[in-house]
């Protein structure tokens, strides 16, 4: 008698479990698990491939805002060119026609990726808009600094390089806030650093900014860069820094711009040994040729 009613108390028990699936139902609830990894797995490939898509846009639409990558008035020859170190660029560059002369400027917003790209945008709008109202690069640049200064929420640090050029007479005018100097190497030989200017952007409201002044004459080349083409470092970790960029400038000098901004790129190029940069590169040569050009405007 006991061990009958263990035995139904064991099978009460048992009944109160739930009932083990049997093998045709556990392979069909992993083959319905898979299809649902399978599922978001695709989602998330889509995702992927249209943020990638928008980047891609983005960096084109970047490039678009800067300029022409070439530009040609009389004897004057204008190239630029920049390279993010990820999808979209913190260093700028802009190119434009100003009235009777060519603005142009190279700066870098602190950061790196979206976050500085997301001010991209701003500074190339206030660029324009500042050197088509105002009458010099340190007028310009003086109310650039108050705007990133008024922003009631913290704007990142920026670095410029602002110039116009009278292609006519060669008249340079520039201003440098907190930017590497722009060099002019003369055709004799000559060196001459551009930094007069003030600090770097976004930092001192209403800080004094000064303008510099200076010719370029037949054979003399500008160069501006970013701090990206000074710090790129090989696999012994030096950096490419100023003494080589200028060896690379002196080397190729010319009156085309491209063959001098190329040039130097691929001397940092070829010492890096296809390291990986850290940083955004961008770079703007001038270079003027013989000075018995009609002053005109090609863009490419």
């Amino acid at each position: 008698m006991k061990r009958a009613r263990d035995q139904r108390n064991h099978l009460r028990r048992c009944g109160d479990q739930p009932v083990p699936a049997t093998r045709p139902e556990l392979l069909t609830e992993v083959v319905r698990h898979n299809r649902r990894l399978q599922a978001e797995l695709s989602d998330a490939i889509a995702e992927r491939d249209e943020l990638r898509h928008a980047m891609f846009e983005g960096a084109q639409m970047q490039r678009r805002l800067c300029g022409p990558r070439r530009l040609r008035r009389g004897p004057f020859e204008f190239a630029t060119e920049m390279f993010p170190a990820r999808h979209l660029s913190g260093d700028f560059i802009s190119l434009f026609d100003c009235g009777s002369e060519i603005a142009f400027a190279i700066g870098d917003i602190t950061g790196k990726g979206l976050p500085a790209a997301m001010w991209f945008t701003h500074m190339m709008v206030s660029l324009r808009d500042q050197m088509l109202s105002t009458r010099t690069p340190s007028d310009a640049i003086h109310v650039i600094n108050n705007d990133l200064c008024s922003v009631p929420f913290a704007a990142p640090l920026t670095t410029l390089f602002l110039a116009s050029l009278n292609p006519v007479n060669g008249r340079l005018l520039w201003c440098n806030a907190g930017h590497p100097p722009a060099q002019i190497l003369s055709a004799n030989g000559r060196l001459l650093s551009l930094d007069d200017g003030g600090p770097l952007l976004g930092a001192v409201p209403d800080a004094p900014f000064t303008c510099g002044e200076a010719q370029l004459a037949p054979g003399d080349s500008l160069l501006a860069y970013s701090d990206g083409v000074l710090e790129c470092r090989n696999t012994a970790g030096a950096e490419f820094g100023m003494d080589r960029l200028l060896k690379a400038a002196k080397m190729s000098i010319s009156p085309v711009a491209s063959v001098v901004l190329f040039s130097v790129l691929a001397a940092a190029q070829e010492f890096t040994v296809n390291q990986r940069r850290e940083d955004d590169m961008a770079m703007v040569v001038v270079s003027r040729g013989g000075n018995n050009s009609t002053p005109r405007l090609d863009a490419q």
